[in-house]
C-alpha cells in the first residue's frame, strides 16, 4: 500500500480542504457585515476637474540620469518627499 493511498493520507487532505473552506467562509461573512448600507447619496456640488500634469521637467543641457540625481538630492536635502515636489525645469549651467 502507497502512502498517497492510505487512509491516513486521505482524511489529512480531506481535513486540510474542511479547515480552508471553513477560513474563506468566515472571511466571506466577516465582509459581508463589515460592508455598510449603501446611504442615499446628498445633493452635491460639483468638483473642480483638475488640469493634467506635465509629463514631467523640461531638462536643458543635462541628461535623464544627471536631473534624476538632481531632484533626489534636492528631496533629501530638503526632506521632503519627491513625490510631493514639483519640478518645472532643470538647466545645466556652465561654469565660469
Amino acid at each position: 500500500m502507497s502512502f498517497f493511498t492510505s487512509p491516513a493520507f486521505l482524511l489529512a487532505i480531506i481535513f486540510v480542504v474542511a479547515t480552508v473552506y471553513s477560513l474563506y467562509a468566515k472571511i466571506r461573512d466577516s465582509k459581508a457585515v463589515e460592508a455598510p448600507a449603501e446611504q442615499p447619496k446628498a445633493q452635491t456640488a460639483p468638483q473642480a476637474v483638475a488640469t493634467p500634469v506635465a509629463a514631467g521637467p523640461e531638462i536643458v543641457g543635462a541628461d535623464d540620469k544627471t536631473a534624476a540625481v538632481i531632484m533626489a538630492l534636492v528631496s533629501h536635502q530638503t526632506g521632503i518627499p519627491l513625490n510631493r515636489l514639483s519640478f518645472k525645469s532643470i538647466r545645466l549651467m556652465e561654469d565660469k
